[in-house]
């Protein structure tokens, strides 16, 4: 069916999860685990309501105050009590092939742009578990314990390491999302920004297997990534290590990276949890989100809900220690059977103590926690391990994270392989053209080109010169901080273009000055073509670089971008600006300017960067990317901003009123116009859509016809294990099938859009992303497409029900080329 559910759809079924619960110290006023009886909460019952509640040691029950304008959100006490235990079931289904066949995450079902298949992991899972609980049968409380708890930052060759047990020889956690990090002979893959913008599900694909060869040939267990967060804030610091701003593109690009990760023998982390969306703050902020909100718009959409539950707050709980999304929503909800531990170890970064460790050996052994729960913690972590058949010759760790100088852990194992091909193929179909006027693009063969502003060059030192990235001088093809990876070598822009016009004899010209901009309007005068180049960096909190503090401070472009254009378009009238940036940049200072005939939005690509846009520059890539994300005409035109300054607490509040209305779904709902919409890109061709049709599609899953007829009058889901995964939900439902014809010359690439128009009964955003595919069609042919909607695409969240339902009145759909470039409508019969 549609990979689009099946992503956060099938969470249970394919991801390893590693829960990172290595938060910060709680406050001062905090009791610590150690050697005291009193553990110190905050509880929530509702969106912006925290409550005081007490236990008592023979009770579970709970007392809750009335929320109200009194209630203060502090840390309080309570007794420790024992509790039982019983770990979820795994969800099963009788599996229905061809639709839901029973896989092995080394064998996933082939890469399509219509899914139409919902793969079935819960055989494979329940293997694993087996094989688990008989590894650990005669395990003492000790070695159980040491599965799940980390040895300490630095103290193993990764950044996070499981020591050896017995006959289990631990595991290998290593960043990151784009490369294995921190290590030599590995590809810097472009981000995960880069690749959801080519809308190209086989290309996501390649990337994870490729990735996830890399990982496996450096004997990494546990891969940390992909990650997810929503890009709730155009700002974002770490936006550009996910998949965009809208909670289906996010989850059909982790989906595909997540398969092809694990296809290629790794455990996969879906990272960040939930509600992770800015570094300001991000170990002492309280992100308070209502419970639609968090439901539909981010658990829903994050392929595998969930991993690495990160430092801050969710409703005034960490979220490390969250019930609700850990244990309701993550393992009952979605049936996550993934990891359970604490990593790197430590309580802080190389502390020498842990939450785990002596502290959960103290607490089994007085009854606090039950073998039961700590035997569910070990064989979550091993099952993971042989859920990927890990136990069968897999790699030892090659290289030493922390020590590159260490010559008997590092062996240098190349695993590269040709993989450049495929970040170039990446880096030029997730490039997108926003503008081009008077045919300035394809570029043919001009008799001369100036290159202006640094990001057209390498960087003074070479492409490694900043510690985690942390700093730009030249070509930007990565932001920085974890989520980051050294460069084998980077071509820039010049090189790239260079290599093309000794092939046609143009002549080339460079400034890398990015503030004498009147040496810059000299050298773009008289020149065929002027490229000027700018960039927008951001990254981790950890870094800062000129005073941006992992969040962008602005939305302007970097290195004195903007008088830069200015000053060239000033002096050429074919002025082309090329922009490498992690996010939306504001460009109303200049992109109206009518000496600027083409804008190039290049994204962050990786290695090949120069390679990529030359191959866009001059057509040998007809540009198909589309913006994950909207461009606004001012920062204040986006939903949710940026959070700089605290509260006076020790806990900064951050609340999510914006609802499910964040980037197009607010502009949409407010009526506010774009500079870009999401979605949008040009491309050298143009595409003509018609005959539309919707057909219904007779369900395959007998064994819950009872629910898919309740679905159809309107009822919830039932609150059951594996609610949000389950068949009838996310199988094929409706198939909508049109024609695509290229009306141009040349051979393109189109990226059918369908968003979804729920009732106004539904009080769902206006326009909604539930479909898309990819067509190559070559001049002046006609190509039938189809994208394939199910019941969850359908389905809105009952709060009150806790269930997913098909909301009251008319369904309509539109098909087109972006959420705002509608060429066909429909209804759905339902």
């Amino acid at each position: 069916m549609r990979a689009a559910a099946m992503l956060s759809k099938l969470l249970w079924l394919l991801c390893i999860i590693s829960f990172v619960l290595g938060a910060p110290a709680l406050p001062s006023s905090a009791s610590t685990p150690s050697g005291n009886v009193n553990a110190t909460v905050t509880a929530s019952t509702g969106l912006y309501s925290p409550v005081a509640m007490t236990f008592n040691s023979s009770s579970t029950s709970a007392s809750a105050s009335t929320p109200g304008a009194s209630t203060t959100t502090g840390y309080i006490t309570i007794p420790l009590s024992s509790y039982s235990f019983t770990p979820y079931p795994t969800p099963t289904l009788n599996p229905r092939p061809p639709i839901f066949p029973a896989t092995d995450p080394l064998n996933p079902p082939a890469v399509s742009s219509d899914p139409q298949v919902v793969p079935d992991f819960a055989p494979a899972w329940s293997a694993a578990y087996q094989k688990a609980k008989n590894l650990i049968l005669d395990y003492t409380i000790e070695e159980k314990v040491n599965i799940t708890t980390g040895v300490g930052w630095m103290n193993g060759l990764c950044v996070g390491n499981i020591p050896p047990n017995r006959n289990f020889p631990g595991l290998c956690l290593e960043d990151s999302p784009l490369a294995v990090r921190s290590t030599d002979y590995a590809t810097a893959f472009p981000a995960g920004i880069h690749v959801a913008s080519t809308w190209n599900r086989a290309l996501m694909r390649a990337r994870g297997l490729a990735l996830g060869q890399e990982f496996k040939g450096k004997g990494v267990n546990i891969a940390l990534g992909p990650m997810m967060n929503m890009g709730r804030i155009a700002q974002g610091g770490r936006n550009w290590e996910g998949f965009g701003a809208d909670p289906f593109l996010t989850g059909e690009s982790a989906y595909e990276t997540i398969l092809g990760l694990q296809n290629g023998g790794v455990q996969a982390t879906a990272k960040h949890f939930i509600n992770n969306e800015q570094e300001h703050f991000r170990t002492s902020e309280s992100s308070n989100v209502d419970d639609r909100n968090s439901t539909v718009k981010f658990t829903r959409t994050r392929s595998c809900a969930a991993s690495w539950p990160e430092f801050h707050l969710i409703n005034e709980t960490y979220a490390c220690n969250n019930g609700k999304m850990l244990n309701d929503i993550l393992k009952r909800e979605y049936g996550f059977q993934g990891l359970d531990m604490t990593m790197p170890g430590d309580i802080t970064f190389d502390s020498g103590d842990s939450y785990f460790g002596g502290n959960l050996t103290d607490y089994v052994n007085d009854g606090y926690i039950s073998m039961a729960r700590l035997d569910d913690m070990a064989t979550r972590i091993i099952a993971g391990w042989y859920f990927l058949h890990q136990d069968e010759a897999y790699p030892a760790t090659n290289f030493h994270a922390f020590n590159p100088n260490d010559e008997v852990n590092n062996k240098h194992v190349n695993v590269q392989a040709d993989h450049y091909k495929l970040v170039r193929e990446i880096g030029a179909a997730g490039t997108v053209l926003l503008k081009n006027t008077n045919g300035a693009l394809p570029l043919n063969k001009p008799r001369n080109i100036v290159l202006i502003g640094s990001d057209a060059g390498p960087g003074k030192s070479g492409p490694n010169e900043f510690s985690g990235q942390g700093g730009s001088d030249g070509i930007l093809a990565m932001g920085w901080g974890s989520g980051t990876g050294d460069f084998p070598y980077l071509i820039s822009p010049l090189e790239g273009i260079q290599e093309r016009a000794r092939q046609d004899g143009s002549s080339v010209f460079w400034n890398f000055n990015d503030w004498n901009t009147a040496l810059a309007g000299n050298m773009a005068y008289g020149q065929a073509v002027a490229l000027v180049f700018t960039n927008s960096d951001s990254g981790e909190g950890y870094v800062t670089v000129d005073d941006n503090k992992g969040d962008r401070k602005n939305l302007t472009a970097w290195h004195n971008g903007n008088d830069l254009i200015l000053a060239v378009a000033a002096r050429n009238n074919n002025t082309i600006v090329v922009v490498n940036s992690v996010g939306p940049l504001i460009i109303e200072p200049w992109i109206e300017h009518p000496n600027i005939t083409a804008v190039v939005w290049a994204g962050i690509q990786g290695q090949e960067t120069g390679n990529a846009i030359a191959d866009v520059l001059y057509g040998a890539y007809n540009p198909s990317g589309r913006l994950p994300y909207t461009i606004a005409k001012d920062v204040a035109d986006y939903p949710a901003q940026l959070v700089t300054h605290g509260s006076g607490s020790k806990i900064v509040t951050i609340n999510y009123t914006e609802g499910l209305f964040i980037d197009y779904r607010h502009f949409d709902q407010a009526n506010t116009t774009p500079r870009f919409e999401f979605g949008f890109g040009l491309s050298y061709t143009i595409f003509a859509y018609s005959e539309l049709c919707v057909t219904p599609i007779q369900s395959s899953d007998t064994d819950q016809e009872d629910l898919i007829i309740a679905w159809e009058h309107g009822k919830a889901s039932p609150i059951i294990e594996g609610s949000s995964t389950a068949l009838w939900l996310h199988e094929p439902a409706f198939q909508v099938t049109f024609k695509v014809t290229n009306t141009g010359t040349v051979s393109g690439t189109e990226i059918p859009q369908l968003y979804i128009h729920h009732p106004s009964s539904a009080s769902e955003p206006p326009s909604v992303l539930k479909g898309f595919t990819n067509v190559e069609i070559s001049p002046y042919d006609t190509k039938q497409v189809s994208i394939t909607l199910s019941r969850y695409d359908l389905s809105t969240w009952d709060v009150v029900s806790q269930g997913w339902r098909k909301p009251d009145g008319r369904i309509s759909f539109s098909v087109g080329a972006s959420s705002r470039d509608f060429r066909l409508q429909g209804d759905i019969p339902t």
